[in-house]
């Protein structure tokens, strides 16, 4: 019997939950075990996002997309203050949203990893 990903990783949330089901529904024990050791690593936590952009109104623009491997527009708010502070505001809103989309590439790319050294 397969453990629940919620036992695994604690942090899951809702769609991220339902996509991480779906993306190792045919994987062993072994292989979810591998897949849950890389993806562990990589992910972030949307309080770490939003506590990148809540810096980025009092310290420098554009940490959250750093953080978020986005280095093209972290540059860009560095540069622009945030997009005049703009975008910040909204990456602030949507700092969910932001997370969730990089923690899909990174399961993409953990579950690629896996199948690689398969």
């Amino acid at each position: 019997m397969k453990p629940n990903l919620v036992n695994l990783i604690p942090a899951l949330e809702g769609e991220e939950l339902v996509f991480l089901q779906h993306l190792t529904g045919d994987l062993s024990q072994e292989q979810l075990q591998n897949f849950i050791a890389l993806y562990n690593g990589k992910r972030r936590k949307a309080d770490q996002i939003l506590l990148g952009c809540v810096l980025g109104f009092v310290c420098v623009g554009g940490i959250q997309r750093f953080m978020v491997g986005q280095n093209g527009m972290g540059i860009l708010y560095l540069f622009t203050g945030g997009l005049c502070l703009i975008g910040t505001i909204v990456d602030t809103i949507n700092h969910k949203k932001l997370t969730f989309e990089y923690n899909q590439q990174m399961a993409r790319e953990s579950m690629a990893m896996l199948h690689a050294y398969a």
